[in-house]
Parts: C-alpha cells; sequence; structure tokens
C-alpha cells in the first residue's frame, strides 16, 4: 500500500487476471494516482464520494466521474494507462479484469453484453452510468469490511462477481429510449432532488404525491423516472439508503439500536430490527458482534 497524504492506494490482487484499486483521498489537495494498464484488461471505476478526473493521451482528454457515478474503460487496440486526479475527500473503487477472464464470466450470455457482440470485440467501448442503490451496498462492502487475512480474498472474489452482475442486471424497460423525458436535463435534476429529499427526510419522509408536487414532476413521471436512474422505487431505494445508513451507524459503536432505529424513522426498535434482518438476513445485535 502506498500512503497518500491523508488518503490511500490499496491494490489487492483477488485472483490471476483480477484485482482491486480502491483509493481514497482524505487529504485537502487533489492527488494524482498513475498505473499502468494494458489493452488486455477491462476497467471498472465506480465513484463512492466526490469526483475525480481520468486523463487520457497526457493529459489531451478526460473524463469526469462524479459522485455515485461509474466509468466502464475497454478498448483491444489501445493500452488505457491510469492517469487520475482525485479531488479532496473523493473515494474510488476500481474492478480491473484481464479481457479473457470477463469473456469467461459471460461466455454464454455474450449477446447480452453489447460490446462483447462480433461486431464490437475489436472496439473500444467507454461508458459512464449513475450507481443503482444495490451496486452502492456492495461497494460500500468492499470498502469497509472487517475480516480474517484468509479468507479476504475470497469475500472479495464475491464481492466483484456480484459487482459486475448488478452492472449488467439491465432491464429492457430500463432504456433510455423508452423514458423519452429523461433526455430533458430538467426532468433529471428534479429527479435528483426528489432523492435528496427523500435521504435529508428519512426519518419523516414525505408521501409520493408530496414529493411529485415539490419538485414539480408528475406522480407518473416521478414513479418512472426514479426507477429509471436509480433502478428502484422511491421507497424501494429510500430503504436500501437507510439500512445502509443505519448498518454503518451502529458499526461506529456510538449508537444502540434504539438510536439508530429512531434515526432512519423507526418509531419502535422491534420493526427496526425487523426491517434490519430482512436487509441482510441478521439482527442489528448480531451483525455487530459477527464484525467486532
Amino acid at each position: 500500500m502506498e500512503n497518500i497524504a491523508q488518503g490511500s492506494y490499496d491494490e489487492i490482487l483477488v485472483e490471476d487476471g483480477i484485482y482491486i484499486l480502491k483509493i481514497q483521498n482524505e487529504f485537502d489537495e487533489p492527488k494524482l494516482i498513475e498505473r499502468e494498464i494494458d489493452s488486455t484488461h477491462i476497467q471498472f471505476h465506480f465513484c463512492l464520494k466526490g469526483r475525480s478526473r481520468f486523463n487520457f493521451n497526457e493529459g489531451n482528454y478526460y473524463l469526469e466521474v462524479n459522485e455515485e457515478n461509474s466509468l466502464l474503460l475497454y478498448n483491444t487496440q489501445k493500452d488505457l494507462p491510469l492517469n487520475l486526479i482525485v479531488s479532496p475527500k473523493s473515494w474510488l473503487l476500481s474492478v480491473v479484469m484481464t479481457i479473457r477472464k470477463f469473456h469467461s464470466l459471460f461466455s454464454n450470455e455474450a449477446d447480452y453484453i453489447p460490446f462483447l457482440s462480433d461486431d464490437n470485440k475489436e472496439k473500444k467501448y467507454y461508458s459512464q452510468e449513475m450507481v443503482s442503490p444495490a451496486t452502492a451496498v456492495v461497494l460500500s462492502q468492499m470498502m469497509n469490511y472487517n475480516l480474517h487475512p484468509s479468507i479476504k480474498k475470497l469475500y472479495l472474489k464475491g464481492k466483484v462477481f456480484e459487482l459486475i452482475s448488478l452492472y449488467f442486471n439491465k432491464t429492457q424497460d430500463a432504456d433510455l429510449e423508452q423514458c423519452p423525458y429523461l433526455a430533458d436535463e430538467d426532468n433529471v435534476r428534479r429527479i435528483k432532488m426528489a432523492k435528496e429529499i427523500m435521504i435529508s427526510r428519512m426519518a419523516e419522509p414525505p408521501t409520493l404525491a408530496e414529493l411529485s408536487q415539490e419538485v414539480g414532476l408528475s406522480l407518473k413521471k416521478l414513479k418512472e423516472g426514479f426507477k429509471q436512474i436509480y433502478g428502484d422505487s422511491v421507497y424501494g431505494f429510500l430503504f436500501e439508503y437507510k439500512m445502509e445508513y443505519a448498518r454503518k451507524m451502529l458499526e461506529t459503536g456510538k449508537h444502540n439500536v434504539n438510536e439508530v432505529g429512531l434515526k432512519v424513522g423507526y418509531s419502535t426498535a422491534s420493526h427496526f430490527i425487523s426491517s434490519f434482518k430482512k436487509k441482510f438476513g441478521t439482527t442489528p445485535k448480531k451483525y455487530l458482534t459477527s464484525n467486532v
């Protein structure tokens, strides 16, 4: 591991052909991360916090990746070395694997992945997408875990496969062409505003009717647009967010179960415990003891 001021760069070889980069810049200055990555690899970059800039062609071209967004890079004709400017207070997690390894994961579903088709396999393929709530949970688990060293690689290997599965879990109704109003930046801005409202008032969230009125979108556009952008219903997203928020609160060791439940909007501990168990398969107390 290489220290970067108050941040860190951690590279973990999961298995032959797959490695993870965990990048955290907690400093007040941007940081440069460089690493050779040749054309035999495919790159998945996920920005969990803040933003970062990927430079190409000696800085003549770049792509910005903001919080809750991802970047897929694939070019069989040209090396794409990592030249990354990480903004202050920013976190990224990247999965890099050989194209051969990647193909082996989808050997029977090559037609399902656009750039694995015969027409595209010799071309470059870049894609920027928003991170779904389910993907955000997996990313958080990969950034924050407390495991015995002997099982760390096995755990991360499972999480890499889960992450890639979620990334390519595209349903037909997630086609942007079927939701033309999402091409309107103002509609997208209003839907993002709706997400922020739900997060900021998660203990007492508005009804969908109240939310649609507040952001100035019809109920239909709000529901369909939210599902399109975030991959879940408004309340489905909120549940995922609340459970992940509760998990992080519990892990600090500074709050008891009742306090955490109240913070995320449960008036009774039993209701919170039931919801937590539905999400994580165990009670808050058992979860804590298993993570000591």
